[in-house]
């Protein structure tokens, strides 16, 4: 079967027709007090970022509710915890500032997007804030805000994201189990078994 592609921003908008007027004038530049709040609500976020060449990645963020810094009504501040090394996005920041952000509040069904130019903080005052479990940042990831609004629930509706009922958190194998099958690892099963366990929570901040 032969695919038809979009070709062109015009075709783009003729399939999907004008853009509603709620929608058009949502964006904001700055954080109104309901941003603030959402923010200080929120423990879990995505950011997005992509390379000089446009290689994309992203990364998720997640600490106690609220661990989003407001430095000011155009700036925020999210702290790095101790993960995987990587630092694929970091990366991406060092070429390229442009970042976009979900945050989520476990079921709500709407998100709040940012939209921003961002750069990477090894030591600032705030980081005193930012301390959890007696673990302070090795560095933030500082977002001056360009548009920011919030998007509609239709997504999670029909994806019945946060109905327990139709979750299935059993229908694959375990953690470890997927490793040992998809990577090159020296460990065993039972080792990674054991390292992705009890013991993994406890290394969340150290």
């Amino acid at each position: 079967m032969s695919w038809t592609e979009i070709g062109s921003e015009a075709e783009l908008r003729q399939l999907l027709g004008e853009v509603k007027p709620r929608a058009a004038t949502k964006e904001r530049a700055r954080l109104h007090e309901r941003d603030r709040q959402w923010l200080a609500a929120s423990p879990f976020c995505l950011i997005a970022t992509s390379d000089s060449d446009g290689t994309c990645d992203v990364s998720p963020k997640g600490d106690p509710a609220g661990f989003t810094h407001v430095i000011d009504d155009t700036t925020i501040a999210i702290p790095e915890r101790p993960g995987n090394r990587r630092a694929d996005g970091f990366h991406n920041i060092l070429r390229n500032p442009h970042v976009g952000l979900i945050f989520l509040i476990p079921g709500r069904n709407e998100t709040l997007r940012v939209n921003g130019r961002a750069r990477l903080v090894r030591e600032a005052p705030f980081f005193d804030e930012l301390i959890v479990k007696g673990h302070r940042p090795q560095l933030a990831v500082v977002v001056e805000i360009e548009q920011i609004f919030f998007h509609c629930a239709k997504a999670f509706l029909r994806s019945s994201l946060w109905k327990p009922g139709q979750w299935g958190p059993d229908l694959l194998p375990s953690h470890a189990q997927l490793v040992k099958d998809v990577q090159t690892v020296d460990e065993t099963l039972e080792q990674l078994e054991n390292y992705y366990g009890e013991a993994y929570a406890r290394q969340l901040y150290g």
